[in-house]
């Protein structure tokens, strides 16, 4: 009996069980729907659909660099116990060998035929949350770093000079954004709307401000001005004051680096990642 896409689906819909896992049952129960259930549960593949609903708020990042390439999968699941187990932490990087092998650059097939088999064993809800992939220019150093925690990360690729100073930097780069988590790489990307928000936020702030009250307007609108300049700073990557040296920002440290190893460098990339954003 031929197995159809509609088959596969509807068993998978009321087993919850891999799709892979489904057309298999099918073949191996010719067609019969209740068999394939059946046989379904048996081999412990169904019941999935009820793990499906929990959340999965624990998990792992899993970074690595091959080539030009640096590849982020984000792999989730419910509990921390899970999360530091061996067979979890082998699926992730596994999770990185396709990624590489096959080029791909988000979530596909291959990523969740590889996790089902450890769902179905160790039965938890698990998701193969985000796989990004990120290019390294020719003239460029790459670097990235994974928290203890392995919940927050960073990579970081600076163009310009592959100079071993600027190595060193992009890696404390890296521990740069992962302590101080910035919001934006520059004032550039922050969008229009939320400098918007944020300046009705400080101008209700300040109409409370009885010591407000009697200064010009155009005094006022400097303090405005001020905060929010203030804010963007705390915000942006390359405006914070770098983690190494603060009496320094991150793009003068940037320009002193560059002078030392006698180029004009910039940020290609400067990402940060945190479990579950």
């Amino acid at each position: 009996m031929a197995i159809t896409a509609a088959d596969v689906k509807a068993l998978r819909e009321a087993t919850g069980a891999g799709m892979m896992e489904c057309k298999k049952a099918l073949t191996e129960c010719n067609g019969d729907m209740a068999e394939a259930e059946k046989y379904l549960k048996e081999k412990g593949l169904a019941a999935m659909a009820k793990r499906a609903e929990r959340a999965t708020t624990e998990g792992r990042l899993f970074i690595r660099q091959n080539g030009n390439k640096i590849a982020v999968v984000e792999l989730t699941c419910e509990t921390d116990f899970v999360a530091n187990n061996a067979d979890f932490i082998a699926v992730g990087e596994k999770l990185l060998d396709v990624t590489f092998e096959k080029g791909y650059t988000k979530v596909e097939a291959d990523h969740e035929a590889i996790l089902e088999p450890l769902k179905v064993s160790i039965r938890e809800n698990m998701k193969v949350a985000k796989v990004e992939v990120i290019d390294v220019p020719a003239d460029a150093v790459a670097s990235f770093y994974v928290h203890s925690d392995k919940k927050t990360g960073a990579v970081v690729v600076v163009k310009g000079s592959t100079a071993d100073a600027v190595k060193t930097f992009a890696y404390d780069c890296c521990l740069h954004i992962a302590a101080f988590t910035p919001s934006y790489l520059s004032k550039k990307d922050v969008p229009e709307s939320y400098i918007a928000e944020q300046k009705e936020i400080f101008k209700a702030q300040m109409d409370q401000d009885e010591k407000m009250a009697g200064k010009p307007e155009n005094v006022k609108e400097g303090i405005l001005q001020g905060k929010i300049n203030k804010h963007l700073a705390e915000i942006c990557f390359e405006d914070q004051m770098f983690v190494k040296d603060d009496k320094k920002t991150v793009t003068a440290k940037l320009a002193e680096v560059g002078k030392e190893a006698g180029a004009t460098l910039s940020f290609a990339t400067a990402k940060l990642f945190v479990l579950g954003k």
